[in-house]
């Protein structure tokens, strides 16, 4: 598949745009902001006394709340949240419950407050080239590409390039990229257990589901046997090993976030940026990109 042919596929995607979202507080609006409180509470390992603490309020007064024997303001209810680290569209989710109005907008990325952040994402795809990165939202859609990926698709069905188009589907799907994956077994291990950290800190059950699938897949004919603990002791972090058509190339990926966002898109927002994890895979992405685009 050449590279104009890649891009296509996906549909624009060096263009933003976000996909419909669910109303941040719809899955939990007939829950009880006590219920919510202590399931992230649960969910981050604290007690109560603990949590009381760094919140310095009293354990009782923590109690009647989440019982719903006392009603949070809505200062306690943002100052407990923060000490839970929750994210802000669940954050909106527990001022609804409480009886408040949400506080934090979420905006499409085509919104004209967010072009400043959209010229921030366009500005890091580009700059990365010759190497690829994707950004994506909360449940791995893809929103924009920069050039270099076209080779890291050539497996791919065009059925699965079709938007909107998820980037871990597309990595472990028999007919996605698998088949292409050198190390499948080691990419696969730390697939899954990114995902379940981040289901772990969300409890997003959309990242549930899409664990559940992704779990499912076969593994791809010819996949290599899984490596031994020894294999990769010398690894500094699990490579993506993948056949293109210009060679095996080898990668490590980082993630980047914006730091301080109060809106819930850009706080849901995140560049996966790969860099060559050998000299050749280096030497072959630079001849990629000085090859002349078809027109």
């Amino acid at each position: 598949m050449d590279r104009k042919r890649a891009l296509a596929m996906i549909g624009g995607m060096n263009t933003l745009s976000l996909a419909q979202t669910v109303p941040p507080h719809q899955a939990s609006a007939s829950r009880t902001v006590g219920d919510l409180l202590r399931e992230w509470r649960q969910r981050r390992r604290m007690s109560q006394l603990l949590l009381a603490t760094e919140a310095d309020v009293s354990t009782r007064h923590l109690s009647f709340v989440e019982s719903g024997r006392a009603v949070p303001s809505r200062e306690m209810v943002m100052h407990l949240a923060e000490r839970l680290d929750v994210p802000l569209r669940a954050r909106n989710a527990l001022l609804v419950a409480a009886g408040y109005a949400p506080l934090f907008r979420e905006r499409p990325l085509s919104d004209p407050q967010l072009a400043a952040a959209r010229e921030a994402v366009e500005l890091v795809l580009k700059g990365h080239e010759p190497y690829p990165a994707l950004a994506i939202d909360r449940h791995w859609t893809i929103i924009a590409t920069n050039n270099a990926l076209a080779p890291l698709l050539a497996g791919a069905s065009p059925e699965l390039l079709k938007p909107p188009v998820n980037a871990l589907r597309l990595s472990l799907h028999p007919e996605g990229i698998a088949a292409s994956i050198v190390n499948w077994h080691a990419w696969r291990e730390h697939v899954l257990a990114r995902l379940q950290r981040q289901i772990d800190v969300s409890g997003d059950e959309a990242l549930a589901a899409l664990r559940d699938e992704l779990t499912a897949y076969p593994t791809p004919p010819g996949a290599d046997a899984p490596e031994r603990d020894n294999a990769a002791v010398n690894q500094i972090a699990v490579p993506l090993r993948l056949r293109t058509p210009i060679g095996v190339l080898s990668f490590f990926s980082t993630t980047t976030v914006f730091g301080t966002p109060v809106d819930v898109t850009l706080s849901e927002l995140a560049i996966e940026a790969f860099f060559p994890a050998d000299p050749q895979t280096a030497a072959a992405l630079r001849e990629f990109a000085e090859r002349p685009r078809p027109e």
